[in-house]
C-alpha cells in the first residue's frame, strides 16, 4: 500500500511539474493533484528534495520502461532508413501525450540536477535496449569510438527533442538523417 502510494503521488508529482513548472512543484499542489487530503505528500515525501528524488526515480522509470518497449517494437536496424525511423519515433513519442509531460518534466529536473548531484545521478542516462541497438549498429558499420559516438548521436537527438518543446513543430526527418549519416562517418 505504501509503495502504491509513493507511486501515485510520484506520478502526481510529474504532472504538476509538467503543467506548472518547478515553482509549482509544492507538497501542496500534489496532494490537490493525487486528490489526497493535505499533508499526504509530506507524510511520504518530508522534504522538497525527497519529492523532487522520488520524482526523478519514477521519471527515470517511465522512461526506461518506453525505451525497452519501443525497442522490443522495432524491426532489428539493419540500414539506416531503421535506425532514423527508429528515432522519428522516439521523437514523436517525447513530444506527444505523456511523453511530451514527461520531456517537460525531464528538462525541468535536468536544471534543477545542475545544483544536486543526487538528481544528477538518478537523471545520468541509462544502459537500454534502444541505446544498446544504436550501439551496435554503429560498430557493425565499423564506426570507431562507438561509445562517444551513440553518445553524441543520441545527446544530439535530445536536443532536437528539446528545440522543439520550447519553439514548437516538430523534428523534421532530414534533421535525423544527417545526425546519423554524421554518426556513421
Amino acid at each position: 500500500m505504501a509503495t502504491e502510494r509513493r507511486t501515485l503521488l510520484a506520478d502526481a508529482a510529474l504532472d504538476v511539474l509538467a503543467d506548472e513548472g518547478i515553482r509549482g512543484l509544492t507538497h501542496r499542489a500534489v496532494d490537490r493533484r493525487a486528490a489526497m487530503p493535505p499533508g499526504t505528500t509530506s507524510a511520504y515525501f518530508r522534504t522538497r528534495a525527497a519529492l523532487l528524488t522520488a520524482l526523478v526515480t519514477r521519471l527515470v522509470q517511465l522512461d526506461q520502461r518506453e525505451l525497452h518497449t519501443t525497442a522490443e517494437r522495432l524491426p532489428p536496424l539493419s540500414t539506416s532508413e531503421d535506425l532514423v525511423n527508429g528515432l522519428a519515433l522516439l521523437v514523436r513519442q517525447r513530444l506527444t501525450g505523456e511523453g511530451r509531460r514527461r520531456s517537460l518534466a525531464r528538462y525541468a529536473c535536468a536544471v534543477e540536477s545542475v545544483r544536486d548531484p543526487e538528481l544528477r545521478e538518478i537523471l545520468t542516462p541509462r544502459e537500454n535496449a534502444g541505446r544498446a541497438a544504436v550501439r551496435s549498429f554503429l560498430a557493425e558499420r565499423g564506426v570507431t569510438d562507438v561509445e562517444s559516438r551513440t553518445h553524441t548521436l543520441l545527446s544530439c537527438v535530445d536536443g532536437l527533442v528539446f528545440d522543439r518543446l520550447v519553439s514548437g513543430g516538430e523534428v523534421p526527418r532530414e534533421a535525423l538523417e544527417g545526425l546519423v549519416a554524421t554518426a556513421l562517418r
